[in-house]
């Protein structure tokens, strides 16, 4: 009785092992999956956020807390437009960004760095953040900008340590950066992000930089801004290759 049973047996084992072979053949292992996996575990992601409502919920107690819109709007408005505006002439200096660029600042809460850059000529500058502050600053969310591709020629952010995607916050500069156009990112390495931080960037800026697949590094410099010591500049490639 058990001879018939043979060849359905020796079938069996054939067939696992061709579906074996078929899986691992086809397991992607290009440099770009292995950037991702590098970039993803140098970056932490903090804990706590039960679903995205959630998430955007304590952004916005941050970001609609009467306190510190005052604050933003009044004894900390002139200190932060001068220091931002230190930081963009340095840029308009290197010909990375000028008057005529159409300039986006990413999480601007009242729009300090739309402020300084149009006081230093870029007055096509515009703020966004999930609460807007008219007129500078328009709602939106920087998961999914509510912009058109190649909207913008520079783009400035301050608050990547925020995205809860930092996949999904580094494709969307991408996508509405022009080609060519420029990104400049200050960012927490050496320190901790405040207590609405999303996410930390563990000993440096490869996690970073590994997400922005479509740009090249300008360069990294040391910063004091208001608690971010890095500042990362990029420039978006001419091709989509």
């Amino acid at each position: 009785m058990s001879i018939p049973h043979k060849p359905f047996v020796f079938f069996l084992l054939l067939s696992l092992l061709l579906l074996l072979h078929l899986f691992f053949s086809s397991t992607p292992s290009s440099p770009r999956t292995t950037a991702v996996a590098t970039s993803t575990a140098a970056i932490r992601m903090r804990p706590g956020f039960r679903s995205y409502d959630d998430y955007i919920k304590r952004q916005l107690n941050k970001t609609l807390d009467p306190r510190l819109r005052r604050l933003w709007a009044t004894r900390d408005w002139d200190r932060k437009v001068r220091v931002f505006a230190r930081f963009f002439a340095d840029l308009a200096a290197e010909g990375l960004v000028s008057n005529a660029s159409a300039a986006l600042c990413i999480g601007a809460r009242m729009g300090q760095e739309v402020a300084a850059l149009r006081g230093i000529g870029v007055v096509g500058a515009v703020g966004m953040d999930l609460a807007p502050a008219p007129p500078l600053v328009v709602a939106g969310d920087f998961h999914a900008q509510p912009f058109p591709d190649d909207s913008f020629d520079f783009e400035f952010s301050n608050v990547f340590d925020h995205a809860l995607y930092p996949e999904r916050f580094a494709a969307e500069v991408e996508r509405t950066l022009r080609p060519g156009g420029v990104a400049m990112l200050h960012v927490a390495v050496h320190r901790r992000g405040d207590k609405y931080s999303a996410n930390d960037l563990l000993g440096g800026v490869d996690g970073l930089l590994g997400l922005f697949k479509r740009s090249d590094l300008v360069r990294v410099r040391k910063v004091d801004g208001f608690g971010l010591d890095t500042e990362v500049v990029l420039r978006k490639k001419n091709s989509h290759k």
